[in-house]
């Protein structure tokens, strides 16, 4: 019976061309390497090679023995990716958000909670969320709107609300509070990993240009140094000194002011625990 290694071995020496390459490569001995070509052979119980003087040749069946091989260990691989792919699911709490900052304390509620898991998260689109804890794609979903599904548990988590940072000089600096429609016109500064907001800013304010940041680093220099507007919420963890030259306004647009849901498949309720940790927390009924 032959093994993977005999055909990983029947594979580099037919990549290769001949038997010292092969060896050199595979680290082994180049007599060790002839013997498992002769047993390679001795498997299949037809030639597959043209022997002459110091030279070995895969013939045309061993060329489509080699076929063969190089199929058996991409299935070989197939398989072992598929069991460390299952393991890893077993052991991995996932979670897809609308938005950044609800992951901020939720993630480490749930490392806390389930110490032999692994914890991973990502950015979503709404819709896609829903479908993927439904699939169980994921098992953790979070959304800007409850859902009502006889298949999930939905309940509020915790509230964020937007602002503007305006620079100090600024016409809108001197207001209590803002709207989409004071602000559209105004050039802005985004972060690329700010979930569904992204969206909404380009909806709700189709006369401004937005300079997107994909580096936290530079997105925080810019806000200290530009006179760009900014954006910036009640969960954000910008340092004092980063907004010294601006003041925050608040947005009050009701789309500006969202509640986070927390969704899941009723089957793992046991999810739910650091979930509602979190929303006593913030005190949301």
């Amino acid at each position: 019976m032959l093994n993977l290694l005999e055909l990983e071995q029947l594979v580099a020496f037919a990549d290769l061309g001949t038997l010292s390459k092969a060896s050199e490569q595979l680290h082994i001995s180049q007599p060790t390497l002839t013997r498992t070509m002769k047993n390679i052979e001795a498997a299949f119980g037809v030639p597959l090679f043209v022997r002459g003087k110091n030279k070995l040749q895969l013939n045309e069946t061993g060329m489509q023995a080699v076929a063969g091989a190089r199929g058996l260990l991409a299935s070989a691989q197939g398989v072992v990716q598929q069991v460390r792919d299952y393991h890893a699911k077993l052991h991995t709490i996932s979670v897809e958000s609308c938005a950044p900052a609800p992951l901020w304390p939720l993630l480490p509620l749930l490392s806390s909670r389930f110490l032999e898991q692994t914890v991973s998260s990502r950015l979503c689109e709404q819709d896609a969320i829903i479908e993927d804890v439904l699939s169980g794609g994921c098992e953790i979903g979070i959304l800007p709107y409850p859902v009502a599904d006889a298949e999930l548990t939905c309940i509020p988590i915790i509230r964020e609300n937007l602002s503007v940072g305006v620079p100090h000089g600024h016409a809108l600096a001197g207001r209590k509070s803002v709207t989409f429609h004071d602000l559209n016109g105004f050039n802005c500064l985004l972060g690329s990993q700010i979930g569904f907001w992204t969206e909404l800013c380009y909806q709700k304010m189709p006369a401004s240009k937005f300079l997107v940041q994909t580096d936290e680093f530079a997105l925080k220099e810019l806000i200290q140094e530009s006179t760009l507007l900014c954006f910036t919420t009640n969960l954000a963890d910008y340092q004092p000194d980063i907004f010294r030259k601006r003041v925050a306004i608040p947005v009050t647009d009701a789309e500006a002011n969202v509640t986070h849901y927390f969704i899941c498949q009723k089957n793992n309720a046991h999810y739910l625990a650091a979930a509602n940790q979190l929303k006593e927390k913030q005190a949301l009924a």
